[in-house]
């Protein structure tokens, strides 16, 4: 059962980023399609707003499935919200351009990422929530982070997809219709990940949960208000800062090397490529770590490592060599993969089973709404209003720094072998 539940977590993972990796890749695809404008630059604003969009969403949808997985079961949850993605993520896909159907085209782009950001303000939590609980508590941050690490490889798949069409198809026929191909495939890919759910069930410790409370008392929302204030904002700074680095690297970089760096598509998703698979091998590796020396050192180790290497990172990335923007993406991502090694066991681990779904969807949502979201859009606005092609460098370097002094000055808590 044990294994089941970290299959159906991991591909659910898999899925959801997989969906949300796509319009990331496919940035530059729709600024021309959906925002067509004067430059290349208004277009990419446009559609990077458009990606922040479902990540205003996502903490609505995370108060909305916490509670009710908090309630009623995390599988029941989990089946929706898969289903939800892979649904909106294939209405992408059937979308008429602007050019057939006018403003309609990025007002029904918006709507699906609003039912995207929705959905996975659930999934996002509720999957690694699932699989934290049934966990050996030896073996929580291994477990997680390779649930966390199916998060990367979407980008690769799709990335790979985008490759070959580009490739196969003439540019004319890529842009008609090859781009949807992609899109057209995430249906599929969730009807399997809920056939795998069905054969999981609930932990026992959520069972445990259930079975003492009465179905009046179980008010998920109000005790978490009541009583993890202090907890919710610490999640929130923890994974803030991961929330910006991985879509820094998931959402961004394939466009920003094609502007900013001037590679083509096809080095930009190669680079990309590297990168992410190194994220999800070195990441399980990180999460063993960090359940021998516990969550805080990994933090603080982490933030410091991507203090010190996001400027020369960003400015290797930019430096129009193939070469280097893979080195420059391959040293950020392993800095990124020790902050990990402590943020993605910490989010959960740090709130009791009664509350946990609720708690860590209002903070880890609240993070990447705040920080993820809105990265590829500040990454767009910073290069275009100072002409300094790194300059999303300096601004995830500042936001590591901020990190690394609020982990040592304050109470953040160790919450390895944490129970309850």
């Amino acid at each position: 059962m044990q294994k089941k539940v970290l299959a159906g977590g991991s591909v659910g993972q898999f899925i959801e980023f997989y969906d949300f990796a796509l319009y990331g890749l496919s940035a530059v695809v729709f600024a021309e399609l959906f925002f067509p404008g004067s430059s290349t630059a208004s277009g990419l604003l446009s559609t990077f707003a458009t990606f922040g969009v479902a990540f205003l969403a996502r903490p609505i949808g995370g108060l909305f499935f916490g509670a009710l997985g908090d309630r009623m079961g995390r599988r029941p949850v989990l089946y929706i919200t898969l289903l939800s993605i892979g649904l909106a993520t294939t209405l992408m896909g059937l979308l008429p351009t602007y050019g057939a159907i006018g403003a309609f085209a990025p007002a029904l782009l918006v709507l699906c990422r609003l039912i995207q950001g929705f959905s996975a303000g659930g999934e996002s939590v509720g999957a690694p929530a699932f699989v934290f609980e049934h966990a050996p508590v030896e073996r929580r941050g291994m477990w997680l982070n390779i649930t966390l690490a199916a998060t990367a490889l979407p980008s690769v798949l799709g990335g790979t997809l985008i490759l070959v069409l580009s490739q196969t198809l003439s540019a004319e026929q890529f842009m008609s219709w090859g781009w949807r191909i992609p899109f057209l495939l995430a249906l599929p890919l969730a009807l399997v990940g809920l056939w795998i759910r069905t054969q999981t069930e609930e932990s026992a410790a959520f069972k445990e949960v259930l079975a003492k409370q009465e179905e009046a008392e179980l008010t998920p929302i109000r005790d978490t208000l009541r009583h993890n204030k202090l907890r919710i904002g610490q999640v929130i700074v923890v994974m803030g800062l991961s929330a910006m680095g991985f879509y820094f690297v998931s959402g961004y970089f394939v466009a920003y090397v094609q502007t900013a760096g001037e590679l083509s598509r096809e080095q930009s998703l190669l680079a990309n490529a590297v990168a992410l698979v190194a994220f999800a091998l070195v990441l399980p590796l990180t999460g063993i770590i960090s359940d021998r020396v516990g969550r805080k050192p990994m933090l603080v180790a982490g933030s410091a490592a991507l203090a010190v290497a996001a400027i020369p990172c960003f400015l290797l990335v930019t430096s129009g060599s193939l070469a280097h923007a893979i080195v420059g993406q391959l040293v950020f991502v392993l800095a990124l993969c020790v902050y990990g090694g402590g943020c993605y066991t910490f989010f959960v681990e740090i709130f009791s089973t009664r509350t946990r779904f609720t708690s860590a969807a209002i903070s880890y949502n609240g993070a990447y709404a705040l920080f993820g979201g809105t990265a590829p859009l500040v990454g767009t606005l910073l290069v275009s209003s100072t002409g300094v092609p790194a300059a999303p460098g300096y601004y995830m370097a500042a936001a590591a720094a901020l990190v690394f002094v609020v982990l040592v000055a304050t109470r953040v808590p160790e919450t390895r072998h944490r129970m309850g």
